[in-house]
């Protein structure tokens, strides 16, 4: 039987039955938990206990590198946090953040105790939406006229169509510029903090269209409807330019780094 660690998905301001809201969730391991602060009893990590052969560095690369498996622990590991987001402040930690056990969660908690209090504080209130904007420079380009491509050799035809084309993206583009500057305009008037991303490429893609820009930003929940009504409306006008608007999350991109978590060991973590 493997021997388990410490799975963490967040810091959280303790609240009245989270506790027991927690233990309904599921999540990458066992039943979701909370591990307490000696120091600080209004702050506390949100855990679970998973098998620790898959979290060994030798595993954890495998894992890393199968889109299955890492796809089931991401969702796993956002939902959590996103279940918690609903009840209390919390701080998300980075997918895989693991410890030995409880008792190394709980030094790492009361160690930086005061930092995560302050950006608990800092984040209070607060959510993200995510602003993707999409660019189609394929589309169709009108053929020359008849009565022109018919005087023109098959050579220049082709020049003449490959300029049109050429045009029409540098046109996309710059409508995809705009919709950016208007989304930035957005996020000055009601946001109070951005984060660039990189563009999705690859496998990350998940649509035909060009990803040209990718970005998050942190809106008080007062003023989060008004931000993303706004930012919805930022391609109106545009020719193949698509704004996705997604959220409001737990401010992910918005959290101070991690707190380092136990490296993983080849062979069971010490």
């Amino acid at each position: 039987m493997s021997e388990l660690v410490t799975y963490a998905y967040a810091v959280a301001r303790d609240a009245d039955g989270l506790a027991e809201y927690a233990a309904t969730l599921t999540g990458v391991g066992e039943s979701v938990a909370l591990v307490t602060s000696d120091r600080d009893a209004s702050i506390v990590l949100v855990v679970s206990r998973v098998r620790a052969d898959d979290f060994q560095e030798a595993a954890l690369k495998r894992h890393l590198e199968d889109m299955a498996w890492l796809e089931a622990v991401a969702r796993a590991h956002h939902s959590v946090i996103d279940a918690l987001a609903t009840r209390t402040d919390v701080l998300p930690l980075r997918l895989a953040t693991v410890y030995l056990d409880n008792a190394r969660a709980r030094e790492v908690l009361d160690d930086r105790a005061a930092v995560f209090d302050e950006q608990l504080t800092r984040l209070a209130g607060h959510v993200e939406w995510g602003v993707k904007i999409y660019a189609d420079p394929s589309a169709p380009t009108p053929a020359p006229a008849t009565a022109e491509a018919g005087a023109l050799s098959p050579g220049r035809a082709y020049l003449l169509q490959r300029r049109a084309q050429k045009g029409v993206r540098d046109q996309v583009y710059r409508a995809a510029q705009q919709a950016a500057e208007r989304v930035e305009a957005a996020g000055r008037q009601f946001a109070v903090g951005r984060a660039r991303h990189r563009v999705q490429q690859g496998d990350l893609a998940t649509t035909g269209d060009e990803n040209v820009l990718n970005d998050a930003y942190l809106v008080s929940m007062d003023r989060a409807e008004s931000f993303r009504s706004e930012a919805a409306r930022a391609a109106e006008g545009l020719q193949g330019v698509r704004v996705e608007i997604t959220g409001p999350w737990a401010p992910y991109s918005f959290a101070a780094a991690s707190p380092g978590s136990d490296p993983p060991m080849d062979g069971p973590i010490a």
